[in-house]
């Protein structure tokens, strides 16, 4: 009989210790597209004041950077040694979204969103995957892209072709 007061007693400790998953109602996932908006205006405004610490705490300690050039796959800790003489220097990037397009999971853990910005260079676009931590959203993994209109690809391939063919050298 001790046996079976047990492991019912272990049975319902086991399930109400179980984390219930609860779906986000579509006012709830609006409100949090918002403030994934803001979220992501803050952080490439940061960039635009060379605020280091506000736009790097937006990043998960685990997040990646990749960058426009094939080579720039970095982690959190690269991608701040790489911009910290920026930053440093009162002067790093200045992206503005030109538009936006943000997707929730059901639960809101987590989110991903496209944008094109406008820099100083032309269009650019970003993507990335953002984690929900307690009532805080981090930044886990973005991509920096240069979006190139068709007609233009033969040419830009001409561009590219010798850097690519070493680059590519290290894969074989």
């Amino acid at each position: 009989m001790k046996k079976i007061i047990s492991l019912v007693l272990l049975f319902i400790l086991m399930v109400s210790c179980e984390k219930s998953v609860v779906n986000l109602s579509d006012s709830e996932k609006k409100q949090q597209k918002q403030i994934i908006e803001s979220f992501l205006n803050e952080w490439h405004l940061a960039a635009s004041q060379a605020n280091y610490a506000n736009y790097f705490d937006k990043m998960a300690e685990n997040s990646v950077f990749i960058g426009t050039d094939a080579s720039e796959i970095w982690s959190k800790k690269q991608f701040e040694n790489y911009s910290k003489p920026h930053f440093d220097k009162g002067k790093a990037w200045d992206f503005k979204a030109l538009e936006r397009n943000i997707y929730i999971t059901e639960t809101g853990n987590f989110a991903w969103f496209d944008e094109n910005l406008q820099t100083n260079r032309g269009t650019f676009r970003g993507s990335g995957v953002l984690e929900k931590t307690e009532n805080n959203w981090k930044l886990k993994h973005y991509v920096l892209s240069v979006p190139i209109p068709n007609d233009d690809m033969k040419e830009v391939v001409k561009i590219t072709r010798k850097n690519d063919s070493i680059f590519q050298l290290k894969f074989k």
